[in-house]
């Protein structure tokens, strides 16, 4: 075991990557002698050499074209967007083009690619450095989504994505790329895509969330237990596929449920979780399901922490469910 940040297990699951398999390459603006904007890719060139570790002109969509090339040839890239606010212009070539191709070509070309990108706020990026644009790619079959909170799981679901036959959009939470730290495993430790995590046990309503929202989600879970409120706290960790089993026996068990991301609220990813719950677990709701989120608005500079879900809007949400019905 060894205690590291969130940002040092993905750079640790990328060196174990490369180390074991000399088809995984990483490809990005300034990844290569600078180790990346968040230094995520530290140490990795001067290792591994310039061939696999490749500094790219700026151009998004000639990282993600270049990527999907190569994974046709049987390597296994794992390109990186400085800013997930920057992936747009690839946009095309992810959803259009590395998202069909397993299916197009009848499993020939499953495109191994593991396209990493810091997402969300909290570091006064404002609002070309802070979206949440989860929602866009979780919607596009072909694709998985996956959003780690912890260290562990950084590095084990890292590991997990570069050897799935599917593409795979890594998104990193940047706000606690170094505000959390934990035990991470050695070695070849993998966490399976497609399985949440219970984080905390409760009874009385369920607490779902992803990323950098698992922190003050846990913090409001204390705050309610404070109150006589048992609130169980799930970290879906993958948003596609979602272990839809977890959440519906989650609220089979409590009967209430709230929803936090840091993404807007309307067509956010929290709307598909509410109506997947509508549908299939109604009979066992006590209370409405509530939706604690961003608001539908470009993500503001200095009002940065108005805009961000925090424990006490978590609280007040879970507080009124609970005591509603």
């Amino acid at each position: 075991m060894s205690e590291l940040t969130l940002v040092q297990a993905v750079n640790r699951g990328l060196q174990q990557a490369m180390r074991a398999d000399p088809d995984v390459v990483l490809l990005g603006e300034d990844i290569g002698v600078n180790g990346g904007v968040f230094r995520a890719t530290e140490g990795l060139q001067k290792e591994f050499g310039a061939d696999r570790v490749i500094d790219t002109p700026l151009s998004e969509t000639g990282i993600v074209g270049t990527a999907i090339g190569m994974a046709l040839y049987g390597l296994k890239p794992v390109p990186e967007i400085q800013f997930q606010d920057f992936i747009y212009p690839a946009f095309d070539q992810i959803v259009s083009e590395l998202a069909k191709f397993r299916y197009r070509s009848g499993g020939q070309y499953p495109c191994h690619v593991v396209l990493r990108a810091p997402y969300g706020g909290g570091i006064k990026g404002g609002l070309y450095h802070s979206q949440s644009a989860e929602a866009y790619f979780a919607h596009t079959s072909g694709l998985k989504v996956v959003i780690p909170s912890t260290p562990a799981d950084a590095k084990g679901l890292l590991l997990s994505a570069i050897h799935d036959e599917d593409p795979v959009l890594f998104f990193e939470p940047k706000r606690i790329y170094r505000a959390v730290t934990g035990e991470v495993p050695d070695g070849d430790v993998r966490v399976p895509i497609g399985t949440a995590s219970i984080v905390r046990d409760g009874t009385d309503v369920s607490l779902f969330a992803y990323g950098a929202m698992i922190p003050p989600t846990l913090k409001a879970a204390e705050s309610l237990e404070s109150e006589g409120i048992s609130a169980e706290v799930i970290d879906l960790r993958t948003l596609s596929p979602l272990d839809e089993k977890a959440v519906l026996t989650s609220v089979e068990k409590t009967g209430r449920a709230v929803i936090v991301h840091e993404a807007p609220r309307f067509c956010g990813y929290g709307a598909e979780l509410a109506a997947i719950l509508a549908e299939k677990a109604f009979f066992s709701l006590k209370a409405p399901i509530q939706r604690v989120t961003g608001w539908d608005t470009p993500f503001p500079y200095a009002l940065e922490h108005l805009y961000l879900p925090n424990a006490e809007r978590i609280v007040h949400a879970a507080r009124s469910t609970a005591r509603a019905g």
